[in-house]
Formats: structure tokens, C-alpha cells, sequence
């Protein structure tokens, strides 16, 4: 029988329209990031420790990468 994972499971959600993405563990909100920078800080204030939030095998980026950022303008176009 396998053992439960004993690393989180971190996600970092689609963009919302502002760009900012939030990340949570679980069912637990982290914090809310506006780049990647900010990922690996609200893991570090939560105690969890990435040091390559980029290529860790425990974060699941949804929406698209740690390059994906986008602002609001993005979303619907210069106005």
C-alpha cells in the first residue's frame, strides 16, 4: 500500500483579471501573488520552504507557468 504524500500540494491559481494569482495549500489560502517573487515569499512566511519555486515538483501552476502574469489589459485588450 503506498504512503500518503508527506510535501504539500501548493497551488498557484489561473491569473485573476488584475493579474494577481492566488496560491494555497489544501484548502488554505496562502496569500495573494503578483509575480513570482511573491510565491516563494508566501511560502517562506508559511514555513514552506522552495528554494526553485520555478521548477518545484510541489507547486502546481494552473493557468499557466511562473512567466504568466498578466494584467488586466491582457485580459481584454488596450483600451
Amino acid at each position: 500500500m503506498a504512503h500518503p504524500t508527506e510535501h504539500p500540494h501548493i497551488v498557484v491559481h489561473s491569473p485573476a483579471l488584475d493579474g494577481s494569482r492566488r496560491v494555497t495549500e489544501g484548502e488554505e489560502t496562502l496569500g495573494i501573488a503578483t509575480h513570482v517573487d511573491d510565491v516563494g515569499e508566501i511560502l517562506r512566511l508559511a514555513d514552506l520552504y522552495v528554494t526553485d519555486v520555478e521548477g518545484s515538483d510541489l507547486i502546481e501552476w494552473q493557468g499557466g507557468g511562473p512567466d504568466e502574469w498578466p494584467g488586466l489589459s491582457e485580459h481584454h485588450g488596450e483600451t
